[in-house]
């Protein structure tokens, strides 16, 4: 996936996660906002651009453990949640996770 997409995913996640659980409306709270802004700065500076692997199965882990603990929350939250807010991007996602996991045996 490339970095814009993956920007696109990340920032739609964060979205939901604000929304639900901080009760914002329309913009992001500060916090959510910082998250965002971190992790587009780790995807802008992740050494291997459009060729990154998923998080998961990065050899490179560029997240402070608090800033991982965040976004693992977000995901959570919003995971299962995305098929009823970008039913695309949920769709393309996990067909792009089923094809990870067949190269990967």
């Amino acid at each position: 996936m490339s970095i814009e997409k993956e920007k696109h995913v990340i920032e739609k996640m964060i979205v939901i996660y604000c929304h639900g659980k901080h009760r914002t409306k329309d913009d992001l709270c500060s916090e959510c906002q910082r998250l965002k802004h971190y992790a587009f700065k780790r995807l802008d500076l992740c050494p291997f651009g459009d060729n990154k692997p998923s998080c998961r199965k990065c050899p490179i882990h560029c997240y402070t453990p608090e800033m991982k603990e965040k976004i693992r929350q977000v995901m959570k939250y919003s995971g299962p949640r995305m098929i009823f807010h970008a039913p695309v991007e949920w769709l393309k996602h996990r067909i792009e996770e089923i094809l990870d996991r067949i190269t990967e045996d």
